[in-house]
């Protein structure tokens, strides 16, 4: 549906949107009593820092409404949040103590891949409700049906970056890809060019916290591709590919859409394509309140990963409000198991990946100047 069809849509349906708003309903007083207790392990520090401090924000500012809302059924919500420093040890030390020290109802991350596969090993036997920023990856995760995702799987990522690919009537694709997240998605992605009629040019990889990537950049140009795609959590492919001059368009995963992202590119923040989810600069209609309330709280605009601290936090408490706060983990992991409409994306996590996006969750931006413009583009499937 193309964008402005869809804004008409919205338009002629304001009771419908109320009723999927995130927002929780304004209560006469703030929450009081027994808080309830939800541990937050993200990746403050360390090489995906720049994905779990936006992550942070979205999660204060989701428990500062929240309990200025009246919480969940009156009580509040207290979150203890920890930092992983972006190693999985490290988040397998942080989650046991959260789940045998301070007996929290549910926990919201980890940040990266690897850290949600690793602490799955404790969530998932126990049935314990986890709300994970990364996208369903690995097979165990499969299993795993108490672990809930907020951003997409990695077999979405891949087909949301190859549709616009395909539109755009690139045939010969090189790929930059990063040794973590960006190794995930392109596992997915490797065997989908003869679907989307695309053969790979080159494809380089490289460690997630490299600071030259010029050798790798100046193979993929020197490959001629038509487009190159580049999967990672770094600004700095993007550095390096506009210094050893390529000049095929980029289009990347949401993962690099953020503004300290497009800092750190300095002037290769230009003509950048990303499918993404929040651009604050053009909100949809369900994602101007939560825009407004950033801004407000930290005098800038939000991006999607502030979003999904946000959703995370919200479809934690519309569980709760179902299930009751002293409800079983089983139980709490059920009531987990709904449609759920969000600041990022409308989910559904009772879908087999956990989540429920879809390629008509994305939105696609392009950077001009360093700001983020909305493309009048969706993925037709």
């Amino acid at each position: 549906m193309a964008l402005q069809a869809y804004r008409s849509l919205i338009a002629l349906a304001p009771t419908a949107l109320l009723s999927l708003s995130p927002m929780p309903a304004l209560a006469q007083t703030a929450a009081s009593g027994a808080p309830i207790r939800i541990g937050a392990v993200i990746s403050a520090t360390g090489a995906i820092a720049g994905v779990g401090l936006p992550e942070r924000e979205g999660i204060l500012l989701a428990q500062k409404t929240l309990n200025a809302r009246g919480g969940v059924n009156g009580q509040p919500i207290e979150i203890l949040i920890e930092d992983d420093a972006s190693s999985p040890d490290v988040a397998v030390s942080k989650v046991n103590a959260l789940v045998h020290s301070h007996k929290i109802k549910a926990l919201i991350g980890t940040s990266g891949i690897a850290q949600t596969v690793a602490v799955g090993g404790i969530t998932a036997p126990l049935k314990l409700t986890q709300i994970a920023f990364s996208g369903l990856g690995p097979a165990v995760e499969r299993d795993r049906t108490c672990v809930f995702h907020i951003t997409p799987s990695q077999e979405l990522n891949a087909r949301a970056l190859l549709s616009y690919v395909r539109d755009m009537k690139a045939s010969k694709v090189g790929v930059l890809h990063d040794s973590g997240y960006g190794q995930v998605v392109w596992n997915s992605m490797k065997d989908l060019a003869g679907e989307f009629g695309v053969t790979w040019s080159q494809v380089e990889k490289f460690e997630i916290a490299a600071t030259d990537l010029t050798t790798q950049a100046a193979k993929v140009r020197a490959s001629a591709p038509d487009a190159v795609i580049v999967i990672s959590t770094s600004p700095m492919p993007f550095r390096n590919a506009r210094q050893v001059r390529l000049t095929a368009p980029i289009i990347s995963v949401h993962g690099t859409a953020t503004y300290d992202y497009v800092k750190a590119m300095g002037d290769a923040a230009d003509n950048i394509i990303h499918a993404e989810f929040l651009i604050a600069e053009d909100p949809l209609p369900h994602q101007r309140e939560f825009v407004d309330l950033f801004q407000k709280e930290h005098g800038r605009l939000p991006k999607h990963f502030e979003a999904a601290g946000w959703d995370a936090v919200m479809s934690l408490a519309q569980a709760l409000k179902t299930a009751g706060p002293d409800a079983t983990n089983e139980a709490l992991c059920s009531a987990m198991r709904r449609p759920y409409q969000g600041v990022m994306a409308k989910f559904d996590f009772s879908a087999p990946d956990m989540g429920g996006l879809t390629l008509a969750s994305f939105n696609y931006s392009k950077l001009v100047k360093g700001k983020f413009t909305r493309l009048d583009y969706s993925a037709a499937k």
